[in-house]
């Protein structure tokens, strides 16, 4: 596993390269991700890491949510130490950083829980976990979204606009977040310092509730005994 400062520079890095411009930038930020790159272990490796040091699959899921946590508070610290000043370079860093760290925790339990990663069906649930709990329940009783993450990982086929839609949805809510949703966050950034502290508890705050949902929705389908 890389180190945390290591770690974060890798993810800064990947955030400056996935511009949220459209929704089928979510699915890049997904493959990375699910699959890694370079100082980002993938979730597999995340969730072997873990698996190794537990002696079950909560406690390994449990010590998971808890790094990644940790990480998206650290990252988004980090993205934001600059102030103002850096602001407009930053935040499609940080909004970037932070998917990438919630896709790969959501992935990971999902891989503990028995769900193949490589199944685009699985990759379009993960995607949904990103909404949380009240969004996505908002967005199915609208009708904009027609079922749960658990439905979705498990429907007979995989509907590849259904997964533009979740997609589209996701980065909505990220921009959302950092808009109107976080006025209060981005003004205290005028603070160099302060805005970082801010950054790290909505950061972590908003992974808990990512984690939360995706417990809840990924049950396991493994043999106890396993």
């Amino acid at each position: 596993m890389a180190s945390g400062n290591n770690f974060g520079k890798a993810l800064i890095a990947t955030g400056q390269k996935l511009k949220p411009t459209a929704g089928g930038a979510m699915r890049k930020v997904l493959e990375v991700a699910i699959d890694g790159a370079a100082g980002v272990p993938s979730a597999k490796e995340a969730a072997s890491s873990h698996l190794g040091k537990k002696s079950d699959r909560d406690q390994a899921i449990d010590a998971l949510v808890t790094q990644h946590i940790a990480l998206a508070g650290a990252q988004g610290f980090a993205t934001n130490l600059g102030g103002l000043v850096t602001m407009a370079v930053t935040l499609p860093a940080n909004l970037a950083g932070v998917a990438v760290i919630q896709c790969r925790m959501v992935a990971a339990i999902a891989h503990l829980r028995g769900y193949d990663l490589d199944d685009n069906r699985v990759r379009s649930a993960i995607l949904m976990c990103l909404l949380g709990e009240s969004s996505a329940t908002e967005l199915i009783t609208a009708g904009d979204l027609p079922s749960t993450p658990m439905a979705i990982a498990t429907a007979p086929v995989f509907d590849r606009d259904l997964d533009l839609t979740v997609s589209n949805h996701v980065l909505g809510q990220l921009l959302q977040q950092l808009g109107g949703k976080r006025i209060g966050v981005l003004l205290a950034r005028r603070i160099p310092v302060v805005g970082g502290g801010v950054g790290a508890a909505t950061d972590g705050w908003a992974t808990f509730q990512v984690a939360s949902y995706a417990r809840a929705e990924f049950v396991d389908r493994r043999h106890r005994a396993q």
